[in-house]
């Protein structure tokens, strides 16, 4: 018993210090990683740099310091770099299969950040989600809806889906799509529609506006008003628009009907419901 004593002594006064001594380490490694990728933000910031690319070095740099600061622990123990590489290479087949989701996300960040398929700041459409984009980091990305709710996508989903970005071009087109009544006359409701899109705060004279007489539904003639303009003014000029319709088509008197049913009775079934 004395001996087993001696023993967990001689453990406890050989590896204490050495326990304590890593564990102030990296706590002051993982201040020092703080700091370091707060002053590279701000370093790039001051840059007028990317915002993406400047959250990105930044995270990458903190993660790169306690990497570091790990492997110089590990030293302490006596566990050297290069056996430490062997382990890893030894265990990469269990540990890749473990985390295969999170590598993916972490190929799919590198991706984005390569191919730019959107940028922060733009509002985009995936994984059937909408919102603008607040961050793109290097697992998932974050949007904020239209409702301000924060959304967190991991980035495989991000990459492997289709991507809808509103902000991708400096104009876009707005469809209004309404319905006349069959009694009114087409090239009355065209005149009506044309005087409406004629005057759209905020809209571009180029592209020119259209008119599209689109069918004939069901209880409608089906028309719609195509309007360009610059992609911040997009939901000033859609409201607008719907606006300015309603009243073209109020003031020529033209109805916009809603879906109606006709039922017709034969004499066999009248006969037996007045029973």
């Amino acid at each position: 018993m004395d001996i087993d004593a001696n023993k967990y002594v001689d453990l406890a006064l050989d590896f204490g210090p050495k326990v304590i001594g890593v564990l102030v380490a990296l706590f002051v490694a993982w201040l020092f990683a703080g700091w370091a990728g707060r002053l590279v933000r701000r370093g790039l910031e001051a840059r007028s740099f990317d915002p993406t690319l400047t959250r990105f070095f930044a995270n990458l740099i903190r993660w790169l310091i306690l990497l570091a600061a790990v492997l110089g622990c590990l030293g302490v123990f006596g566990i050297q770099t290069a056996s430490f590489a062997a382990i890893l290479a030894a265990a990469g087949f269990a540990v890749g299969l473990a985390f295969q989701g999170t590598l993916g996300n972490f190929s799919a960040g590198i991706m984005l950040l390569a191919f730019r398929p959107f940028k922060v700041g733009d509002f985009v459409e995936v994984s059937g989600s909408s919102g603008v984009c607040e961050h793109i980091d290097l697992f998932t990305c974050e949007f904020r809806t239209g409702d301000n709710r924060k959304l967190i996508v991991p980035n495989g989903q991000v990459f492997g889906s289709t991507i809808t970005n509103y902000a991708g071009y400096e104009t876009r087109r707005v469809d209004i799509d309404v319905g006349a009544d069959y009694s009114a006359g087409v090239d009355a409701t065209r005149a009506a529609l044309e005087k409406a899109a004629a005057s759209i705060p905020g809209m571009l004279q180029d592209p020119a506006p259209q008119i599209v007489l689109k069918g004939l539904g069901d209880s409608s003639v089906d028309w719609q008003v195509r309007i360009w303009c610059k992609t911040p003014d997009y939901w000033g000029v859609w409201q607008a628009t719907v606006r300015a319709t309603k009243l073209a088509l109020d003031e020529a008197g033209i109805g916009i009907p809603f879906p109606q049913q006709d039922v017709h009775l034969d004499d066999a079934v009248l006969q037996a419901l007045s029973k």
